[in-house]
């Protein structure tokens, strides 16, 4: 298996709060990841050191064996995409504007016929075209979710980081990111690494899991592997039962037990 990204030894605070400690993992190319844990496990802080936001205290950071600091900001955008969890969105331009920003990394002086037509291919891709002409601000939570993820795929990068992907969106929505994203993943071999707070749903839909608590990773490896009632009861302090329905895994939670400080 061919390694898309591989973080060795990241830590980080913020100020003299650590948040991440010691984060090691690799994930390969064309692989659909999620990381999973409790609110402050430190799932956001860990995309925004992939993507270059932050600068880790120490560890190191790979993308296709090229150390992601050393990048230029150009040469990162070219490497990967960061959808962050929005919680407030005003763009006050067209669809097709919106996704056209993805093509930013790629424009010389002037937009050329390859870039408009990427930009079609991906609004043809997410079902967006009839929205092309409309302003993004008028648009739906779930519509704009998908604008934005159209906008991370035109970029053309082979990895890219979604934070709360499904974050305030319906039920219907949301298997529909998901699913669109697993899609893309397979169609495309593009790697996708995204933050997720719903199990059942991350289960469902990814490869491999990647349990944090506390800034460190406690479980990794498939769903059935880490999701079990032994971890979700260290990592969430909730008693789980975990099932099996028609080939897929569920977490039903029973109880809580008393929080834990670290």
């Amino acid at each position: 298996m061919k390694i898309k990204l591989d973080v060795r030894n990241i830590s980080f605070s913020y100020n003299s709060a650590k948040t991440l400690r010691d984060v090691c993992f690799r994930v390969g190319r064309g692989r659909l990841v999620s990381l999973v844990g409790p609110n402050g496990s430190g799932k956001s802080t860990l995309l925004r050191c992939v993507n270059n936001i932050l600068s880790p205290e120490h560890g190191r950071i790979m993308v296709d064996e090229r150390e992601v600091r050393r990048l230029s900001r150009m040469e990162t955008a070219r490497t990967l995409t960061y959808v962050p969890q929005s919680i407030h969105r005003v763009f006050p331009h067209t669809v097709f504007d919106v996704v056209h920003m993805g093509r930013r990394p790629h424009l010389g002086w002037k937009t050329g016929s390859r870039d408009a037509e990427k930009v079609w291919e991906t609004l043809d891709l997410l079902g967006l075209v009839d929205l092309a002409m409309n302003s993004f601000t008028e648009l739906s939570g779930g519509q704009q979710q998908k604008v934005l993820i159209a906008r991370a795929l035109a970029q053309e990068t082979g990895l890219v980081l979604l934070d709360e992907p499904t974050s305030n969106l319906d039920l219907w929505h949301q298997l529909d990111v998901l699913n669109i994203v697993l899609a893309l993943v397979e169609k495309r071999d593009v790697t996708v690494i995204m933050a997720m707070h719903d199990l059942n749903m991350a289960a469902k839909h990814s490869h491999d899991l990647i349990m944090l608590k506390n800034g460190r990773v406690v479980a990794a490896g498939p769903p059935q592997t880490v999701l079990t009632r032994s971890a979700i009861a260290e990592v969430y302090n909730v008693d789980a039962r975990v099932e099996r329905c028609d080939g897929l895994l569920y977490v039903i939670p029973v109880g809580q037990r008393p929080l834990r400080r670290a």
